[in-house]
């Protein structure tokens, strides 16, 4: 029997790398909701008394950055009194935005092996490798440790925002470990919580007294919900849990710490239980395949598993700048698929189009910001891009798709029983 224990993190939206990741998701949101055609890719930083965004943009839209970027801050809770030293009213906003390369506009504008079809034009935004993932611990399809480490910190912050704990501020990280028996999870080993909060706490000024305080609010008022619903639970007595271990948290946000945008790839996707192929989402635009092609990678993976085809999948893909079709496509399903690796890869190829231009049309991507009032990709900013009900997500819609793939294998089965009684 093997056994071990795996862990994932996930932190809140008033993380410094958080932060970024939405003020740069926040810039193409208002800049696709204007002209969908926009070329953007948006990095931003912060620190103490600062926000800048840099990058390149490429687009018809006219929007105010500033003010933009100051109701993000705002927002996630950096205001006023409780600013904690980086303040939205206050803070220094820096905008330094140039255009797309010309060099990489023209592969991107025409592709290099195009032949009349119009999703053929749309070459790949850069070269690079994609990970998709997907299994069936969750409902949602996702790793159990990413799944309860992001369902921790949204409840923190929520509590924080509802005034449940008045006392909290918006920097947090969250971290699960869970045990698992032969591949399958079975208990909730350690849980982690380091939240930010004010330096008194009702009333409660000496450290101990501050965390042990912190320590019965969070499991109460955090864990203890953000878990009722698992039939998997974290319990008081086995479960080890730890809250805030260096005692206090007061200094944070970026006066605690720089952020910067795509610091916080492993917390958007899988939670390192899947394999990564290093780009980051947050501030590109869909003809970014880093982007695209990692959401169309998680809808393959999603519907290999929900058509019961695995209980695991990975799948990866590349692409080459310039460049329409994939330059590979890899499936695999650690030993669970009900037919080989390769079978489950042609599959894909047969039953996929994973050219960025057709992944863009299929999924709407470009118009989804337009579609929800202005503001969608800013949302995927937080809490990971995957697995998540709440934002309705194309890539995460596998239903029909799913269908269709079980009745091809299907039929392919019955195709071979076919030829095999014809030979006999």
């Amino acid at each position: 029997m093997s056994r071990y224990v795996f862990t994932s993190e996930s932190v809140t939206e008033g993380h410094p790398d958080k932060i970024c990741d939405q003020v740069s998701d926040a810039v193409l949101d208002a800049l696709l909701a204007q002209d969908p055609a926009s070329r953007v890719a948006c990095e931003t930083v912060v620190n103490t008394g600062l926000c800048m965004i840099t990058g390149e943009v490429t687009s018809k839209a006219q929007v105010d950055f500033i003010h933009l970027v100051r109701n993000v801050i705002k927002e996630i809770g950096y205001s006023g009194a409780r600013a904690g030293g980086f303040d939205a009213n206050s803070c220094a906003v820096l905008v330094a935005l140039d255009q797309q390369s010309p060099d990489i506009a023209q592969g991107v504008n025409e592709a290099d092996d195009h032949a009349g079809d119009p999703l053929d034009l749309v070459g790949a935004g850069d070269q690079g490798i994609m990970f998709g993932y997907a299994c069936n611990e969750t409902p949602e399809l996702m790793p159990l440790p990413i799944s309860l480490a992001h369902r921790l910190s949204r409840r923190l912050a929520e509590v924080r925002h509802n005034g449940t704990l008045g006392y909290l501020l918006p920097d947090g990280k969250t971290q699960v470990s869970v045990v698992y028996e032969n591949d399958k999870p079975v208990s909730i080993d350690t849980i982690l919580i380091s939240t930010q909060h004010t330096a008194e706490v009702d009333g409660i000024s000496d450290e101990q007294g501050i965390r042990e305080r912190i320590t019965e609010d969070l499991w109460t008022h955090v864990v203890e919900p953000a878990t009722a619903d698992l039939a998997l639970k974290p319990s008081r007595e086995a479960t080890k849990y730890l809250v805030n271990p260096t005692g206090k948290f007061v200094v944070g946000g970026p006066q605690g710490d720089a952020g910067l945008t795509g610091r916080k790839i492993i917390v958007d996707t899988y939670g390192g239980y899947a394999r990564h192929g290093g780009g980051a989402f947050s501030g590109k635009d869909p003809t970014k395949v880093d982007r695209s092609a990692a959401y169309a990678a998680r809808y393959v993976a999603k519907c290999l598993v929900a058509s019961g085809l695995a209980e695991r999948a990975e799948v990866q893909l590349s692409y080459a700048i310039g460049v329409a079709k994939p330059v590979s496509i890899l499936v695999e399903s650690f030993g669970t698929g009900k037919v080989s690796n390769d079978e489950l890869t042609e599959l894909v190829q047969e039953h996929f189009d994973l050219r960025p231009g057709a992944i863009i049309e299929n999924f709407g991507l470009r118009n989804l910001p337009q579609q929800r009032g202005g503001r969608f990709y800013q949302d995927t900013a937080a809490y990971g891009h995957f697995g998540r009900n709440d934002l309705q997500a194309p890539w995460e819609d596998v239903a029909d798709k799913s269908a269709q793939l079980l009745q091809a294998e299907a039929s392919r089965i019955k195709q071979g029983a076919k030829i095999g009684r014809a030979h006999v």
